[in-house]
């Protein structure tokens, strides 16, 4: 894993990617609604929870390594089935959001597995109902890919994360390698289409519009994988 105590290099880096491949990404064309988003992980909750161990295999090693030091009140953004509950100290209180009931339903047996002091919420991202400064740490992954509008979910993390906390992304993004890059391009609309997921994004230009400091950012496996992490102004 290619890691920096600075997000300087890691950004300068992802900006030159994308200025120059701009032009190749396929964007598109409209983006889902969080209704519309909600139905497409409704038809596959049961599938992607099956699919516990195939995760644990090729993310696992990511999640655990970026939150497990996630403390105090933490917030998991777009929880899905609750992946990353297993990585989270015993002694955090968790609270897990997501826009499907169905993906939730999975997230509280999890919440049950690990015997977290948790709860789970159907919410959008985009329009959280917790007050300012709610949480200590707010932790999200794989997740800005799908926001119908990720500047606004990443200003609702800032919100309710205290001045002190930390914000803690784990995402994909498009490839270092052209090979791979080429193969997200072309497939982008098309998975967009039918996942809601945005294939080829960047998420750390995404978090650095949303004006988030970003204190460290590391990349690994092809590029495809991007830890950030972040603090409220």
């Amino acid at each position: 894993m290619q890691s920096s105590n600075s997000h300087d290099a890691v950004g300068q880096q992802h900006r030159t990617e994308g200025e120059n491949a701009a032009q190749q990404q396929s964007v598109p064309r409209r983006s889902k609604s969080a209704g519309e988003i909600a139905d497409a992980y409704a038809e596959v909750a049961d599938k992607l929870a099956r699919w516990r161990q195939l995760d644990r295999l090729f993310a696992g090693r990511y999640r655990r390594r970026q939150f497990r030091h996630a403390n105090g009140r933490v917030l998991d953004v777009a929880c899905g089935t609750g992946r990353d509950f297993r990585h989270l100290t015993s002694g955090s209180e968790v609270v897990g959001i997501d826009i499907s009931a169905e993906m939730l339903a999975h997230a509280r047996s999890e919440l049950d597995r690990f015997e977290l002091d948790g709860t789970v919420h159907q919410m959008d991202a985009q329009a959280l109902y917790f007050p300012d400064d709610s949480f200590d740490t707010v932790i999200s992954s794989f997740s800005t890919c799908t926001f119908p509008d990720p500047i606004a979910a990443l200003h609702e993390m800032e919100r309710v994360c205290t001045p002190d906390g930390e914000i803690l992304l784990l995402e994909h993004r498009r490839s270092d390698a052209a090979p791979l890059a080429w193969l997200q391009d072309w497939r982008a609309e098309a998975h967009y289409e039918k996942n809601g997921c945005r294939l080829n994004h960047d998420p750390l230009a995404t978090v650095e519009q949303a004006g988030l400091t970003v204190t460290n950012a590391s990349t690994a496996f092809f590029g495809l994988v991007t830890t950030i992490d972040a603090s409220p102004e």
